[in-house]
């Protein structure tokens, strides 16, 4: 756990001395703003995780680090102008704080900052490092882009939920994982095993999100508990619901999906009756689990030393295990 906390310190300071003070102010605030709302920092710490791990010099890798939080909050800034988001971490969106325009050129000019991190990998190693970090990229807008055409698709299949998420969500936290082992001296398949082991915590980490989304603790979630089933987000939650359904089931989250005028608190419950009579969280929970499962399993048959692996362990418990 101390060691969590060592990279997550170094993250920080290291954000806050990028020069991101340059003009014209209102192109760098924004991206200053969206930094100081913090978060999990998840990704950048596995980079750092990674690179000690497979016994590498932690200093090699805080740039490229940093670069991988800065893309996440890049996608971050636009997706939140797709989704017409008003409020990121209980603060205000950029779009909305500011503009569309400027969130959209600031997010540009945070993932340009980010591709210069990256690029800040030993030389030795640099080229591989830069593949995965732009093969992730466009991975990860793959997966944005299919989260959209889901909002239009009548019919979505489970399995083409679970790349969705594996695309937008998990292949950072497995591009995270490798590129961190890369700059620590890792072959190409010991840090293929790493990506493995972040690519299923990822979709663990994703379910865990659908299940909180609808049945977390206000107090501890930090947004609007059954944000999902209000917006008629596909959520695995929701696609086994209308998988598993009998006619009077699915007439009623027909009618919940379509109907324009409703009470907030009434359409959740509606769905949430539906959810329990067939068991919905416990099949998520069980999805959840055989994910992480793999990745821990992937985890320990690596040729690493125990103490080495206490750290990722420890992460993936918390990421299994958390309430928001």
């Amino acid at each position: 756990m101390q060691q969590l906390a060592i990279y997550r310190t170094q993250i920080e300071e290291g954000l806050q001395e990028l020069a991101l003070d340059n003009q014209p102010r209102e192109l760098y605030e924004p991206i200053r703003y969206t930094l100081e709302l913090g978060g999990k920092r998840m990704r950048p710490i596995l980079v750092l995780l990674a690179c000690d791990m497979v016994g590498g010099d932690g200093r090699h890798a805080i740039a490229p680090a940093l670069g991988v939080e800065l893309f996440h909050n890049f996608t971050l800034l636009h997706d939140d102008i797709m989704d017409e988001a008003p409020l990121r971490r209980g603060q205000p969106t950029v779009y909305k704080k500011y503009n569309p325009n400027i969130a959209i050129l600031s997010g540009d000019v945070m993932y340009t900052i980010a591709c210069q991190q990256v690029a800040e990998a030993p030389a030795s190693v640099l080229k591989p490092v830069l593949d995965v970090f732009h093969d992730t990229a466009i991975k990860v807008c793959e997966g944005q882009q299919w989260d959209l055409n889901f909002e239009t698709d009548e019919q979505v299949a489970i399995e083409a939920y679970l790349e969705m998420i594996k695309l937008k969500t998990a292949v950072l936290l497995g591009g995270s994982l490798q590129m961190g082992a890369l700059i620590g001296g890792a072959s190409a398949n010991l840090a293929k095993d790493m990506y493995a082991i972040g690519v299923h915590l990822g979709l663990a980490f994703q379910l865990q999100d659908d299940i909180l989304d609808t049945y977390g603790d206000p107090e501890k979630f930090g947004k609007q508990v059954g944000g999902d089933i209000i917006q008629n987000k596909k959520t695995y939650l929701l696609l086994q619901a209308q998988q598993q359904a009998n006619a009077s089931q699915s007439a009623t989250l027909t009618h919940w999906l379509t109907v324009e005028s409703f009470q907030p608190e009434t359409k959740v419950e509606a769905v949430k009756r539906i959810f329990d009579a067939l068991n919905i969280r416990e099949q998520a929970e069980a999805e959840r689990d055989r994910h992480y499962d793999i990745a821990i399993k992937t985890l320990e048959a690596l040729t690493l030393p125990a103490e080495a692996k206490a750290p990722l362990q420890q992460l993936a418990a918390q990421l299994l295990n958390r309430d928001h």
